[in-house]
């Protein structure tokens, strides 16, 4: 029991290490090289910083907890949301919530927390059905946070040339991306490994193994909310905001409407 808690310890380490030190430089230079708009940036960091849910949710799924995994995802988009208020007050940007594009974006985050919620109060969690609803959904709410921020947040056009130096810069940024993917998603399989031992010994339901790995497939998301918001801190702009709502709302689409799918349809082939 012990060499286990030891273990679940230094695994979060290496989650919150890799976060901070590997994706959040790697994402901040491809940025940097390609010009790219904050949302795009903030898209990018969702998806990256969602493997770990990715990974618990298709494990969950693979054994048979689907009821772990929509907890799992519950408690994410839950937790990405406070965290993301407690990194915008430290950076006092509470004035910049007050933009139209950003209230539409933390609406959609909301409802990304009432569907989860939803589906457990009906003990719906393993329907098949929700898989082409929750595609519609992503597309559609996808749509909307999009048209906001063009009426709302103008900002510069993404520049398509890249100076040819620039490319072996490129390429190993994204390598770098997908290295440090790769090693959150072998981490994030021998945490939730551990995390279920642990659960099982003690003998703890099937929803607070759930919520622990939401709160540890969180962590990666609370680094890049600080850093985005650090990054842009000299700015009298949205830029730092807007990277980081980006961020918050993306992962929560990833999170509910893709890997939660992914989950059901695993959970249908395997369980």
């Amino acid at each position: 029991m012990f060499i286990e808690l030891i273990k679940f310890f230094i695994l979060s380490l290496l989650i919150v290490l890799i976060a901070k030190y590997v994706l959040v430089k790697v994402l901040r230079n491809l940025a940097q090289i390609l010009n790219l708009k904050p949302k795009t940036v903030g898209n990018i960091a969702g998806i990256a910083t969602s493997i770990p849910e990715l990974l618990t949710v298709s494990f969950s799924a693979f054994t048979g907890f689907i009821e772990t995994s929509i907890f799992n995802i519950l408690s994410s988009n839950i937790i990405n949301l406070f965290q993301y208020l407690i990194s915008v007050f430290i950076n006092k940007n509470q004035s910049k919530l007050k933009n139209n594009a950003i209230k539409i974006d933390l609406f959609l985050v909301i409802i990304t927390i009432i569907i989860p919620i939803f589906i457990i109060i009906f003990n719906i969690e393993s329907s098949f059905i929700l898989v082409p609803i929750f595609i519609i959904l992503l597309l559609f709410f996808y749509k909307i946070s999009a048209n906001a921020h063009k009426i709302y947040l103008e900002h510069e056009k993404e520049k398509k040339e890249v100076i040819n130096q620039q490319k072996k810069s490129i390429v190993l940024n994204i390598l770098g991306i997908i290295l440090s993917g790769v090693a959150l998603y072998y981490i994030g399989n021998l945490l939730s490994d551990t995390l279920k031992i642990l659960c099982i010994n003690l003998n703890v339901p099937e929803f607070i193994i759930g919520v622990l790995l939401g709160i540890i497939t969180s962590i990666p998301e609370l680094i890049t909310f600080f850093e985005s918001q650090k990054h842009h801190k000299k700015k009298e702009n949205h830029e730092g905001i807007v990277e980081t709502t980006s961020n918050l709302l993306f992962s929560n689409f990833i999170n509910l409407f893709i890997i939660q799918s992914l989950g059901i349809i695993i959970f249908y082939i395997f369980a």
